[in-house]
């Protein structure tokens, strides 16, 4: 019936429950077991090879897949968003999600996502150690400036969280000792929380500089918008780039518009805001960046162009006259600043990969397509 044994494995922190399709019989084997991946190996092992094994991608990670690859078992990550379920299916156990796991592998309907090797793993963490620092300070500061603001004080000055403005916030005080104490420890917070922000900044630059990312990162910097550590976050959260298109990588970072289409009508709506949520905030952000005139490159520019080589100083340039040409046609369309920056961050993406995907294909040969999630 088939040539593969399909295993399907519904992981948790504590235990792992798998369904193995025999392929001689059609038999359905199961079994429940703890959370090593030694102990699933043993048992994937008791099948005649070849065996393919499925789990679905979660909080557990991808220790069990690149153990199992190591140990020489073909062994994918599913992508849990586009898992089949019958819209009237109620019941939903470990034994059915790995019995359904086993037979979608074995129709090949399952969407497999990226297994990231643990360098890429590592450096993915640091990414989002930054996200998370940045997304802490900008709610510690907001605390400040709604106390500041509940009691009628207001910064003369337009720019804020400056040295000046720092030292103007410790001058400020209130006749409630409660207050006081509540105001101090606030804007203790944020001071805290932006030395953190800095080290990691700090680290961050330091391995951009000296990892296996480094070519595509002094590529992605020589467009508008993107410095450091949005070249590093979009580095190591796409990791191979030779997977998309031009036009694809916009999908798979959900900044195409979902629709609805039924006979003859047809709906467009919102993004669809697949795939990773931190690349698609950092191209939205970056592609604001080139609403403003672009007449020559500044001295950060000029200075990063001279690390890349011509073609990809050429292919740069023409990127950054571009997206801003873009943006001078949604304007002459009135059309929303918000809208227009979405498709914009949409057309980043795809020069985003006309810098790194050629830079990687000796790496990868020809980037054979996959389906990613």
């Amino acid at each position: 019936m088939f040539q593969h044994t399909f295993i399907g494995l519904d992981v948790h922190a504590a235990s792992v429950v798998g369904c193995a399709l025999v392929p001689d019989t059609g038999e359905l084997v199961r079994m429940q077991m703890d959370s090593d991946p030694a102990v699933v190996l043993d048992w994937v092992r008791r099948f005649e090879p070849p065996v393919k094994a499925v789990y679905e991608s979660g909080p557990t990670g991808y220790v069990l897949a690149r153990f199992l690859r190591e140990a020489g078992v073909d062994c994918v990550v599913a992508a849990s968003s586009k898992l089949l379920r019958a819209p009237g299916d109620r019941i939903k156990t470990d034994k059915r999600d790995a019995r359904l796991l086993a037979e979608m592998l074995a129709l090949g309907q399952v969407t497999q996502v990226q297994v990231p090797t643990r360098e890429q793993e590592d450096l993915r963490d640091l990414s989002r150690l930054r996200a998370t620092a940045a997304k802490d300070l900008a709610h510690a500061r907001q605390h400040v400036n709604a106390i500041l603001l509940r009691h009628g004080i207001r910064y003369p000055e337009k720019t804020k969280w400056t040295k000046e403005h720092g030292a103007w916030l410790h001058r400020q005080h209130f006749d409630s000792p409660v207050l006081q104490f509540t105001y101090e420890a606030d804007v203790e917070q944020a001071e805290l929380l932006a030395a953190h922000l800095k080290r990691i900044d700090q680290r961050v630059a330091a391995v951009a500089k000296d990892c296996r990312y480094t070519p595509v990162i002094d590529a992605l910097m020589c467009l508008r918008g993107i410095q450091v550590t949005t070249g590093f976050g979009l580095a190591v959260e796409i990791g191979d780039w030779t997977r998309f298109t031009g036009s694809s990588i916009g999908s798979y970072l959900g900044l195409v518009p979902s629709q609805q289409s039924s006979g003859q009508s047809r709906h467009q709506g919102p993004i669809t805001k697949a795939g990773s949520k931190y690349a698609r905030k950092l191209l939205i952000e970056a592609a604001w960046q080139h609403r403003r005139p672009y007449s020559r490159p500044g001295e950060r520019l000029l200075r990063q162009l001279d690390l890349v080589a011509p073609a990809t100083r050429i292919r740069a340039l023409e990127g950054n006259h571009r997206l801003h040409h873009k943006w001078e046609v949604f304007e002459a369309r009135k059309k929303r600043s918000v809208t227009a920056n979405t498709a914009i961050a949409r057309e980043l993406a795809g020069w985003c990969w006309s810098l790194a995907a050629p830079l990687q294909q000796g790496e990868h040969g020809q980037g054979g397509r996959m389906n990613a999630a």
